[in-house]
């Protein structure tokens, strides 16, 4: 029975439905990044960030802004936004390019320092997200197995604050979860379904054998 959370696309190829229909954004992002591992510090920092600046806005405005996002944050290059000053602060409020609200942009710059020490301790943002990784995550089949949020990705928001993040509750984080590849929630069915499985199985095995080439 076909799911009713996959549909085909005008060339052929079967999608996740969010991605079918509407904005061609949407195809290419849900092909080439949604789901795939991110574990570049800098890149999941604007993962991270990008997530927190979409709350209450949709992800298609975010994606139109984003060349704009990276010229005003250093390209998300961490250490840089972690010294951002005050000066910058209103340079980003000032900046049509970008979404224009002061908290999300005290939250991102507050971010970008807590994640230094984690990046310090635990040798990556990816190692320290992946910990939150559901040992197992039953893979969707209809909309009525989509989620917004899980436990997981509840208790990594808790820690998050308790690290100094802001800006980041149980379902943003569950949206960079499914964004940066530490869930797959792309559904069986979906034509990236089996590649974006893989890759985060390789990206599992790669941050193990870091993990044991850290302790060693």
């Amino acid at each position: 029975m076909p799911s009713d959370a996959v549909a085909l696309g005008a060339d052929g190829r079967r999608r996740c439905i969010w991605a079918v229909g509407g904005a061609p954004e949407y195809v290419a992002y849900h092909d080439d990044e949604w789901g795939r591992p991110v574990l570049d510090n800098d890149r999941l920092f604007e993962r991270l960030t990008l997530e927190a600046f979409q709350s209450g806005l949709s992800w298609l405005t975010i994606l139109r802004k984003r060349p704009a996002f990276r010229a005003a944050f250093a390209g998300f290059d961490i250490a840089a936004v972690a010294a951002f000053s005050t000066a910058d602060e209103k340079r980003l409020l000032g900046d049509s390019g970008i979404v224009r609200n002061r908290l999300k942009i005290e939250a991102a710059i507050a971010n970008a320092r807590a994640a230094l020490p984690v990046i310090q301790e635990h040798g990556s943002l990816a190692a320290f997200f992946w910990r939150f990784r559901p040992e197992a995550h039953a893979a969707p089949r209809s909309r009525a197995d989509l989620v917004a949020a899980s436990p997981e990705s509840a208790a990594l928001a808790r820690d998050l604050k308790t690290r100094g993040f802001r800006f980041l509750g149980p379902t943003t984080v569950y949206s960079l979860m499914q964004a940066a590849g530490i869930v797959n929630d792309h559904v069986v069915g979906c034509a990236a379904f089996a590649g974006v499985a893989d890759e985060q199985a390789a990206a599992a095995e790669a941050l193990a054998h870091a993990a044991t080439s850290r302790r060693a």
